[in-house]
Order: C-alpha cells, then structure tokens, then sequence
C-alpha cells in the first residue's frame, strides 16, 4: 500500500496551488498501508487527509496507469510505500510512463520506496535514470530498522546503486534529505517527502506551472496556466 503521510504532506503542500490526481495500476482507491496510519494516528495533516472529502473523492477517481497520458502532465511524483517496490518496479508500463517524463525533461520525483519505481526508468541513451545521477531514497539502515528487510524482492538504497546512481543519505536515521540533480528529485524518507514538495512547488513556481497532478502510487502533473 501506499504510505500516509507520504501522501498527505505533499497534497497540502502542492494542492492549494495546483491540481491533483491519482493514479495507481489497478486504479480507483489504492490500498493504503495500514501501519502508516497508526504510525502517524497523531499527525494532523495524515489524518486529516484520510477524512478529506475532496481526497476521497480524488481516491475514488483515482486513474489506472494505462489512462495516464503523459503528454498531459508536467510532473511524475512517486510515493512510497512497500507497494511501488512490490509492483510498479517491475510494472513494464510503469517504466514506459517514469521513461518518458523523465526524457521529456519533465520532473521526475519519488520519495522513500517511492524510488523503486524509477527502477525500470531510463534516460534517451537507454541508461537508468539513476545512473551516473545522485539520488537519494529509504536507506538500508532504516530498512534494518524497521525490520522489514525480509519483506520486499530488494531494497531500494541497494537498487539506486546496483544502477549506478550515487547514493546519498541523512547522517541520522529519519532525518529528511533531499537531493535533486537535473529534473530527478528525490526524498529519503517519510520525513522528507514535504520537504521534497516544497522544492517541486518551488521550480514549479519558477516555470509558472501551476496545476499540477499527483497519484499514490506516481503522482502526476499537468500544465494549465
């Protein structure tokens, strides 16, 4: 499933300034990951957006991965979750979709387990998006942690360097750190997934994009001054 606050955070970051959707590979109201919610029952702004109304309608309506045109969007954001790990890194349509936002020039964003699903991703020279790239996401040591290294097919700080993207990280566990190198923006962890939208809302702002479109699972952008 998908992980809360991962969501949340940047839904009311970008939301006021943009406009979102969802989309996931099955479609309408992803699973979210259950823990995340008790993890963070006393955090204003998750809780809050599991009662939205406008969220939930936004969940129901949520896209399939096959209705999603990239031409449409502006911005692919990823969140984590153990679920884009599970799936969507080794989702063919998944990597066609992340490849073409990325070609495009477009901002290609993810989050903790989010970045597995840049996994199948690559640039024009048919390269991984992380190779050669700094990039960031959930870390082994947090992984330990949380004692669910048995719980996923790789972990995803293994994976960024298994294709040749250079691995970076917070000095302390849970620390938010946020890397960005070109159109590739990444965030470590669940505490780095505001800071990571306030950076998008910002080039955004640069660009004077201002919809912009998102999915539990990738979340998406698109441009309409």
């Amino acid at each position: 499933g998908w992980y809360l606050p991962e969501a949340a955070h940047p839904w009311y970051i970008l939301s006021p300034h943009a406009t979102i959707d969802f989309a996931a590979p099955a479609g309408p109201n992803p699973e979210v990951d259950e823990d995340s919610v008790q993890i963070f029952a006393e955090d204003e702004e998750a809780q809050k957006f599991l009662k939205d109304p406008v969220v939930l309608d936004k969940l129901a309506k949520t896209k399939k991965l096959s209705e999603v045109n990239v031409a449409d969007y502006d911005i692919i954001l990823y969140i984590g979750g153990h679920g884009p790990v599970i799936d969507l890194a080794s989702d063919p349509l998944n990597a066609k979709i992340a490849s073409e936002f990325f070609q495009s020039g477009k901002i290609t964003a993810a989050v903790c387990h989010g970045v597995a699903a840049l996994a199948g991703a690559v640039d024009a020279d048919g390269k991984s998006v992380y190779a050669g790239r700094r990039v960031t996401g959930f870390s082994t040591a947090e992984e330990i942690a949380v004692g669910k290294v048995e719980d996923i097919p790789f972990l995803p700080e293994a994976k960024v360097v298994e294709l040749g993207g250079k691995y970076e990280k917070a000095t302390e566990l849970w620390a938010p750190y946020v890397v960005i190198d070109g159109n590739l923006y990444t965030g470590q962890n669940p505490a780095s997934a505001a800071p990571l939208a306030k950076e998008i809302l910002k080039a955004l702002k640069r660009y004077k994009v201002y919809n912009w479109r998102g999915l539990p699972g990738p979340e998406v952008g698109v441009h309409n001054q």
